[in-house]
């Protein structure tokens, strides 16, 4: 029998272990943990029904940088460069990060943290890297921007994984940049006293686990060896994630062989840092010995593929990756789009694209199916990558979960045997009806409490910010 204090929940399917069964209730104490799975008659009687509902683990967005929500469809036209890139694209973002005041970075961080929670998702790191004022000069409080990300986070309900980020200079024997003005830590002293500050700020304010602190050295082009090894020393001590853009860039590549005299991954390597707890954004150019590094260390890869594809970075070898047991997450990184399910998928059709044929990682038959392995991405992988206890269902763990319905015109007709495979290849958002993180409901019947007043005061920005209409 479920007790006073237990919440229980009853979907037509349920989704744990690798598989959706029916008939089995979730339950829930009041610390928001799941508490046990019931399929006797008393606990489902007294379980709220979720009716032509499926009831899965909440998606983890493992890699968001959430001020550049405001430049989604603003740089899709070619400039007067002879070939537009990833470098040219960064121009304009650096251009909206200075144009942005603390309160206009917290209204875009909860416009797109809205969006996550409406995606399903309940758990994202923030690679957070606005730390100063436009003219470089810090805050009274040092952490002042970051502080506005946490309060959007929670505000919208989803957990956060504030990923603080190290930026140092523009790259091999560059000075910083104008627009990297308010990136720039340029003591690790400072930096690492920063973190400590912000770390005992989330602890806190935030003892139910909702928010948590990793470290984030940016690049290697950002930051130079001696301060990523303090950044990263400091991090494996105090058991934080870490989290590094790594080849994103066919040039990055290329001057980290020409400072170092090593490929990225071998450059970590060689100096100590890779480890279970590191986590390579991107990872695009990467060769086999650093495909084998990778794997020799656990290190995740978090893969970013509706970015990727805008930025034209290139296709992860996404089945070298994992024929070499290296786990996968995913991220939306500059919040082009929002749909972890979709990049999910993209991880797949990006090779099938390339290699021109079909299933490429596809398991063998004895093992867990193509739409499995990637919903695991968008899951338990992007839960371990950034700290988060959720990413499955499981006895102890938080009651983070989705649920979709399964009359949705995308899904509609699927049976439990093809349900994921739909869930995974066909959902749209218009499917995610509830989420919910700790048992309480972040979305219900596919809206957020606040979710007309979060869009009418981004509209507001976007318009003072990119038009001449009145705000």
């Amino acid at each position: 029998m479920a007790d006073d204090k237990e919440r229980g929940w009853l979907p037509d399917f349920l989704y744990r272990d690798g598989r959706f069964d029916s008939g089995i209730a979730l339950f829930a104490d009041d610390s928001g943990r799941i508490t046990r799975f019931s399929e006797t008659e008393a606990d489902l009687a007294n379980a709220q029904r979720l009716y032509n509902r499926a009831l899965l683990p909440g998606l983890v967005n493992g890699h968001s940088h959430t001020f550049q929500r405001v430049i989604r469809a603003r740089t899709e036209y070619r400039t007067t460069a002879v070939k537009d890139t990833f470098w040219t694209w960064r121009e304009s973002m650096y251009h909206a990060a200075l144009r942005l005041s603390p309160e206009d970075i917290y209204i875009a961080a909860r416009m797109a943290f809205l969006e996550m929670a409406l995606a399903g998702i309940t758990a994202v790191g923030e690679f957070h890297y606005l730390h100063h004022a436009a003219d470089r000069t810090p805050y009274e409080d040092r952490n002042f921007l970051a502080k506005q990300i946490l309060r959007a986070a929670d505000e919208v309900g989803i957990r956060v994984a504030l990923l603080r980020t190290a930026y140092v200079r523009a790259g091999w024997r560059k000075e910083p940049e104008p627009g990297q003005a308010r990136f720039i830590t340029p003591r690790p002293q400072d930096f690492i006293d920063d973190t400590d500050t912000l770390d005992a700020f989330v602890r806190k304010t935030s003892p139910t686990g909702r928010a948590w602190i990793g470290v984030a050295p940016h690049s290697i082009r950002a930051v130079p060896l001696d301060y990523l090894l303090e950044v990263t020393g400091y991090a494996r001590a105090r058991g934080f994630p870490i989290h590094m853009h790594v080849a994103e860039q066919p040039a990055e590549v290329e001057a980290c062989l020409g400072e170092y005299g090593a490929r990225p991954v071998a450059f970590l390597d060689q100096n100590g840092i890779l480890s279970s707890s590191f986590t390579a954004v991107h990872a695009i150019h990467i060769n086999e010995d650093e495909i084998t590094r990778l794997a020799r260390h656990q290190v995740t890869v978090c893969a970013c593929p509706t970015t990727e594809r805008n930025l034209g970075d290139g296709i992860l070898a996404a089945d070298a990756l994992e024929a070499a047991g290296i786990p996968i997450s995913l991220g939306s990184d500059s919040n082009v789009q929002i749909d972890s399910l979709e990049d999910a998928r993209q991880l797949e059709y990006n090779l099938r694209l390339s290699k021109r044929e079909r299933a490429i990682l596809s398991p063998t038959p004895e093992r867990e199916s193509l739409a499995g392995r990637l919903f695991k991405t968008a899951t338990e992988t992007g839960a371990a990558s950034i700290g988060a206890e959720g990413g499955k269902l499981e006895v102890g763990r938080p009651a983070d979960f989705f649920t979709v319905d399964l009359n949705d015109v995308a899904i509609a007709g699927a049976d439990r045997e093809s349900l994921l495979s739909h869930i995974v290849f066909a959902l749209q958002r218009t499917a995610v009806r509830g989420v919910f993180v700790n048992g309480e409901p972040v979305i219900e019947e596919g809206h957020h409490t606040h979710e007309e007043q979060i869009t009418q005061e981004f509209a507001k920005l976007q318009r003072r910010l990119w038009s001449k209409l009145p705000s």
